[in-house]
This record gives structure tokens, C-alpha cells and sequence, in this order.
């Protein structure tokens, strides 16, 4: 009898442990409601990539293996003669991730965009991962698209010498077939002033080739001007259902303090300075709801994005794919508490028989 009941004491300890086990792992995530849009971004932005990778080596860029660990091909050099300023390597490898782009489905249903809707887009050249990303998520909705490119990148962005941002969304359009409506040098001034000349001469050459509409204001306030108007022109009279800044482009956000109050991810156009330069402060005094991409760390930190990951996980497999449910998690606990019960009932009732048992004998 001692020994049996010796047994069901340590059968109750061990239901009880591997209930706090359970209960620790008890998830309250569930797949967002745009699950399927945000895992076919991500297919897209894989796909994209794989030509820019492809294109990058017919070209004779060598990939830095070291550097761009998951082979992507969109992450550049630490400094060229078209770079503007200092990069975060992990955040630019962080950014050529396929779930970025699920990441840029989240945030333009986030602002309210839906299927169909057109959306207005500044980029630099220093997310060129991101900016596959904005556009795979906007392929993914069926959005229209009017992008303007700056070229300038900062440390690790599309800032290898005759391979730029131009060549790099070249590689991607078939996929994404969204084209560049504008370009200019970006970096200071929108005119490649921080850039060494010879940047500023090589980057002008490739403008020229393209045939694109090459934005070189006399002023930063005539190129977000000229950009504004761009993007009016696009519209015809339709409602701009976002604007996304991708990057640090002064003619996107500025060059004074007011840049400093936008918040990664979605900003509300009533939150804004109506002070503030760059176009991104334009189109908020519009009433457009801006997302900006600009801080990436954060937005890793706030939506699961996984940080600088290798490999890349599985496409619809990390966090930034689910949303938290308190609900579901108290239905679980629910459910793990009415198992733990049945456990104590099921030993309780074995233990009265043995007493049972062992009196009546």
C-alpha cells in the first residue's frame, strides 16, 4: 500500500510539472487575417530576388559571402563612391528577407489600404530590400504604384559602383512589373552632395542610359515640389491611399528636426508637423497616412520580424505571420486546466480504490 501510494504521489508531481511545461509554451498567436496575402509578398520578394542575384553575377559582381551570408544579392558594400552615409549591415541583411515583404503587407492594411488601392512611394537606395518588399507587397494587393528612386545609399544598400538601385529593380520587374517613375542622385540635397564626385558623375551616366526622368532640383524644396507633383500626376484625381518612405532620402523626409517625429511603421497624417519638409509632410498635409521604413530594428522588435537571420526561415513560418489572440490563449489555458483536473481526478480516484482495497483486505 506505502509503495503504491508512493507511485501516485510522484505521478501528481509529474502531472503537475509537465502542466507548467505546457503552460509555458502555450502560444497566444494566431495566423493574421492576411496570412495568404503576406505569405505570397514573401514568394514574390523571394522570386525578385533571385533574379537580382543572378543579374548581379552575369554582371560580374561578386557576392561577399561573408557579408550576404543567404546569398540575396542586395546587400552592397561598406563604402563606394555612391555611398552618403553610415549602414547597419544587420539591419540591410534583415531587410533582403522574403518576410519583409510580409512585413509591408501588415503595415498597408495597417493604414487602411485595400486591394486595388493606389499608393505613392519614395526610396533610396539604401533598403533596396525593402523597397522589393514594399513592391512585392503591393503586387501581392494588386495595388498601383508610383515610385520615386533616389540613388544614393548608405553603407551596405545598392551602393556598389555600376550596380544601383537602377540595375537592381532592372532585375526584379518582371516579377513585381511595377516601373520608376522619377530618379534622382539623392543624398544631401537631393543632389548627391555628400556623395564623392565621382559618384555623383557615375550615377548621372546611368540615369542618362536609362531614359528615366532624371529629378535634379536647384533646391530641396523643388524636388519634393517636383516629386508632389509626380505623384499628382499619377493619381489623376484619385485618393492616395498611403505613402511609403523607404530609406532616409532628404527629399522624402526632410533635413531638419521634424524627421525626427516619425514613427517606424505606420504614422497617422494628423500626428505630423504641418512644418515639416520632404514629401512625406506633404503628402500628410494631404490627410495620406505615411509608413515609415526607416528604422528596421524596431520594426523587427514590434511586428517578429526575425533579426538577421541565417537561413532565412521558411516563408509563412515566423512570428511577423501571426497576431496576439488573448482569447485563443485563454481558451488553451483553459483547455490545459480541464486536462490537469481529469489528471488529479483520474489519481485521486486510484487512490481511494487502493484504500479500498487494502482496508477491505
Amino acid at each position: 500500500m506505502k509503495s503504491a501510494r508512493t507511485i501516485l504521489w510522484i505521478l501528481a508531481a509529474l502531472l503537475s510539472a509537465a502542466a507548467l511545461s505546457v503552460e509555458r509554451r502555450i502560444t497566444a498567436y494566431a495566423p493574421s487575417p492576411h496570412y495568404d496575402e503576406m505569405v505570397r509578398a514573401a514568394e514574390l520578394m523571394r522570386d525578385a530576388a533571385e533574379r537580382v542575384r543572378a543579374a548581379r553575377a552575369a554582371a560580374g559582381f561578386d557576392l561577399d559571402i561573408l557579408r550576404d551570408p543567404n546569398r540575396t544579392g542586395l546587400v552592397g558594400v561598406e563604402y563606394s563612391e555612391t555611398t552618403t552615409s553610415l549602414g547597419d549591415l544587420e539591419a540591410k541583411r534583415t531587410s533582403a528577407s522574403p518576410d519583409a515583404a510580409a512585413l509591408a503587407v501588415l503595415l498597408l492594411r495597417e493604414a487602411g489600404v485595400e486591394r486595388g488601392d493606389a499608393i505613392a512611394v519614395g526610396a533610396s537606395g539604401s533598403f533596396p530590400g525593402l523597397s522589393l518588399a514594399v513592391l512585392s507587397a503591393a503586387r501581392a494587393l494588386d495595388l498601383d504604384v508610383a515610385l520615386v528612386a533616389s540613388l544614393g545609399a548608405s553603407s551596405w544598400g545598392a551602393n556598389v559602383p555600376g550596380f544601383s538601385y537602377l540595375r537592381i529593380h532592372e532585375a526584379a520587374q518582371p516579377v513585381l512589373g511595377y516601373p520608376i517613375r522619377a530618379v534622382s542622385l539623392g543624398g544631401g540635397g537631393d543632389t548627391g552632395s555628400d556623395m564623392q564626385p565621382e559618384g555623383r558623375r557615375l550615377l548621372s551616366r546611368e540615369i542618362s542610359r536609362s531614359g528615366l526622368r532624371f529629378l535634379d532640383p536647384r533646391s530641396l524644396e523643388d524636388g519634393v515640389a517636383e516629386r508632389l507633383a509626380l505623384y499628382d500626376a499619377f493619381l489623376d484625381g484619385r485618393t492616395c491611399a498611403a505613402f511609403v518612405n523607404v530609406g532616409g532620402a532628404s527629399a522624402n523626409i526632410g533635413e531638419d528636426a521634424e524627421s525626427l517625429e516619425l514613427a517606424p511603421g505606420v504614422n497617422d497624417a494628423g500626428n505630423l508637423s504641418a512644418s515639416g519638409t520632404g514629401a512625406v509632410f506633404g503628402m500628410a498635409a494631404r490627410g495620406v497616412p505615411v509608413i515609415h521604413l526607416l528604422n528596421l530594428r524596431a520594426l523587427a522588435r514590434d511586428y517578429g520580424l526575425p533579426w538577421d537571420p541565417s537561413p532565412f526561415p521558411e516563408i509563412g513560418e515566423s512570428r511577423v505571420y501571426r497576431v496576439y489572440d488573448r482569447n485563443l490563449y485563454r481558451r488553451r489555458l483553459g483547455i490545459l486546466a480541464v486536462l490537469y483536473a481529469a489528471g488529479l481526478g483520474v489519481l485521486g480516484a486510484a487512490g481511494r480504490w487502493l484504500r479500498r482495497k487494502f482496508a477491505g483486505g
